[in-house]
């Protein structure tokens, strides 16, 4: 049996995952609209490597700070309804109905929060997700983030915290998916690395290295 990592945002689906969420926040009346240009701000600084996560998460969890969870899950079912499961791309379902067919063990690693990824994880049929940590005290969101962030190096910490809990668990073989630059520890630890429509600064690592270069369309 193999492990597959797949990364969720431009990976999975076409766009991101948290961006999205946002405008359907603001459409449904639950945040203020200006947030949607923060965020976007924010992603300029992600593109180019120099994000700083937590200022990220902070403001992206702004609209849950004290909101109930059985809430904001009814939320997200129908947030991922309507704006995630278009969005996938059918590649990525057949190359996940390929790693389910052999036996793998499926995991969503994602830099997005795991209020999110979990249940979009759970809809795409993956075993399990590892996502950034949204602190939740008595029943409620308090806005803030707990945990080793998945992120950039981040992403292997988690997995191997991860692989330290699997009792009888060995996998043969890692195969990893991602499109980012900020994803390189994860590529980089996988047995089987494929980068997802990738920009040139990766396509070019990617060739150097050997890895998989795959064009996935809507």
């Amino acid at each position: 049996m193999d492990l597959a990592l797949f990364d969720l945002d431009e990976t999975v689906i076409c766009e991101d995952s948290t961006g999205l969420w946002l405008r359907w926040l603001v459409s449904q009346g639950f945040a203020p609209e200006a947030l949607i240009e923060q965020e976007r701000a924010l992603m300029t600084q992600y593109y180019r490597g120099s994000l700083s996560m937590e200022e990220y998460m902070n403001t992206t969890l702004s609209p849950l700070a004290g909101m109930a969870t059985l809430t904001v899950a009814g939320w997200i079912r129908r947030f991922i309804h309507r704006d995630i499961m278009p969005r996938v791309y059918p590649s990525a379902r057949e190359r996940m109905a390929w790693h389910q067919e052999r036996g793998d063990t499926i995991i969503l690693v994602s830099a997005s929060g795991e209020h999110l990824v979990t249940p979009i994880a759970l809809q795409l049929g993956a075993h399990a997700a590892l996502a950034i940590g949204v602190e939740i005290i008595d029943d409620r969101y308090s806005g803030q983030t707990y945990g080793t962030m998945t992120y950039k190096e981040g992403k292997v910490t988690r997995l191997n915290d991860w692989l330290s809990v699997q009792e009888d668990v060995r996998f043969n073989h890692t195969w990893a998916y991602s499109d980012s630059m900020n994803d390189l520890p994860m590529l980089e630890h996988a047995d089987h690395a494929h980068v997802i429509n990738p920009s040139e600064s990766l396509h070019q690592l990617a060739k150097q290295r050997g890895w998989e270069v795959c064009r996935w369309m809507r």
